[in-house]
C-alpha cells in the first residue's frame, strides 16, 4: 500500500487538530518508560551495596554530581567505582526511594529519598530530586539536588525533622 502526498497532507492535518492535544498527550504520556527500569535496576543493585552492579549501568565517561554542587563532580566509572565503595563502607543498609519519575528525550527526572542507616547509628533521610541524562540505555550524566545541611546534620546524629518524615511516606513511583 502506498500513500499519496494528499493522504500524508491529510493525516498530519487530522493529527494536529486541537480537539486530539488531550488524546495525543495522553498517548505520550503514558507511553512505556525506557530509562526508569534502568533505574530501578541501579537502585535494587546498590540496595545489596553492589558497586559492580551500579556500574553497569552507566557510560565509562560518567559524570556524577552527586554532592548538589558543593565538590566537584565524580567523573569516569573508576572514580565513580571508588566513591560507591567509600560510601558502601560507612553505609549499614539503605532504603532508597522514587516516588515520582518523568522522561523527556534522553533524560529521566525523577524525586525521592535516599535514606540510610551508617555503621555508626545514625539515620539520614534526605529527600532530593534529580536528572539522568542517558547515551543509548547507559547513564551518561548524573545530576543530584539536595540539601546538604540536612544531610550534614544527620549524619552529625541530628534528629530527623517533622517535614523530611512527611516527605517519606509517599507512594513509590511505578
Amino acid at each position: 500500500m502506498s500513500l499519496d502526498r494528499r493522504t500524508l497532507v491529510a493525516a498530519a492535518a487530522f493529527a494536529a487538530t486541537p480537539a486530539l492535544t488531550p488524546v495525543l498527550a495522553f498517548a505520550k504520556e503514558t507511553a512505556m518508560p525506557r530509562f526508569y527500569p534502568v533505574l530501578t535496576a541501579v537502585i535494587d543493585a546498590w540496595k545489596r551495596q553492589d558497586v559492580e552492579g551500579v556500574l553497569v549501568h552507566v557510560t565509562d565517561d560518567i559524570v556524577w554530581r552527586n554532592s548538589s554542587g558543593y565538590a566537584p563532580a565524580v567523573r569516569g566509572k573508576a572514580s565513580m567505582r571508588t566513591a560507591l565503595q567509600g560510601m558502601a563502607k560507612v553505609i549499614k543498609t539503605n532504603r532508597w526511594r522514587i516516588f515520582d519519575h518523568a522522561e523527556n528525550g534522553n533524560r529521566l527526572f525523577m524525586e525521592g529519598v535516599d535514606e540510610f542507616w551508617l555503621t555508626t547509628g545514625e539515620h539520614v533521610a534526605i529527600p532530593y530530586a534529580g536528572s539522568l541524562e542517558f547515551r543509548g540505555l547507559l547513564i551518561h550524566e548524573w545530576r543530584e539536588y539536595f540539601d546538604g545541611r540536612i544531610s550534614a546534620a544527620m549524619k552529625a546524629g541530628a534528629p530527623m525533622t517533622d517535614e523530611v518524615k512527611e516527605m517519606l511516606d509517599r507512594p513509590l513511583a511505578k
